[in-house]
């Protein structure tokens, strides 16, 4: 087996092309493992689809499923154009959450992301208000004056009782910083790009941003999410890490 690591802001992935269908779930387990194996935030399996460029198999560190990666999506994109799956720079593909379509131009990918969904805004935890957003994945969102502080046993809590990912944001400007705990990977990451969309929702739907952002995620990197004729993007730089030709 080949496998090609890549890491999208710090959001780490490894990613082969199959035929068929299979579970693996302990496959992910294995490979996503930080001491024992290459070490990533998820796996990502390319199948082949008669509509669409491919579709994809995502499971998170843990080995369970998710729908919809903003990370893995811009990673996964550039993959298939090197491999030829794409071309003319877009990807198009089928994820649990639907289409997405990407534009590839070097390493800079711009996903167009599926729609957001608002589950709920009223939700009061410990002393503060959360929307729950559903950006491919559910996200709770909190906006704060400083995420210097990420209270993780907090956000393990509140993972646990709304099943979602867990995210507090700042508004400086035109930029937005943004830390995430994520389920299935169990701990906060250094980049997470549907919280960074569902942060964008938010903070969008309640006029703090205009229609194009810059966000830093924990890595420090320079993102950029917008709101284009009705459409969520979101772009930035992705990076292939190293191929392993055989993994055992």
């Amino acid at each position: 087996m080949t496998v090609t690591k890549y890491s999208a802001n710090g959001n780490d992935f490894v990613m082969f092309i199959a035929q068929e269908r299979a579970d693996r779930s302990a496959l992910a387990k294995k490979l996503c493992h930080r001491q024992n194996g290459v070490g990533a935030d998820g796996l990502v399996v390319l199948l082949p689809h008669p509509e669409y460029d491919f579709e994809w198999e995502f499971y998170n560190s843990d080995g369970s499923h998710a729908d919809m990666c903003g990370n893995a999506s811009r990673a996964v994109a550039h993959f298939a154009h090197e491999k030829g799956i794409s071309k003319e720079g877009v990807a198009e593909f089928l994820t649990g959450a639907g289409v997405i379509k990407a534009t590839i131009n070097g390493l800079y990918v711009v996903s167009d992301m599926t729609e957001p969904k608002i589950i709920r805004d009223d939700i009061e935890e410990e002393g503060e208000r959360w929307w729950l957003i559903d950006s491919g994945v559910p996200h709770l969102v909190a906006i704060r004056d400083e995420v210097e502080q990420f209270d993780i046993e907090q956000a393990r809590r509140l993972r646990q009782k709304y099943d979602a990912n867990v995210n507090i944001c700042k508004v400086d400007g035109d930029t937005m910083y943004v830390r995430t705990y994520e389920r299935g990977v169990e701990d906060e990451t250094l980049a997470c790009g549907t919280g960074m969309v569902a942060c964008f929702v938010r903070n969008h739907k309640e006029g703090n941003l205009p229609d194009m952002v810059k966000v830093h995620p924990k890595s420090g990197d320079e993102l950029y999410v917008s709101f284009e004729n009705g459409v969520y993007r979101f772009g930035g730089k992705v990076t292939k890490t190293f191929i392993a030709e055989t993994i055992e």
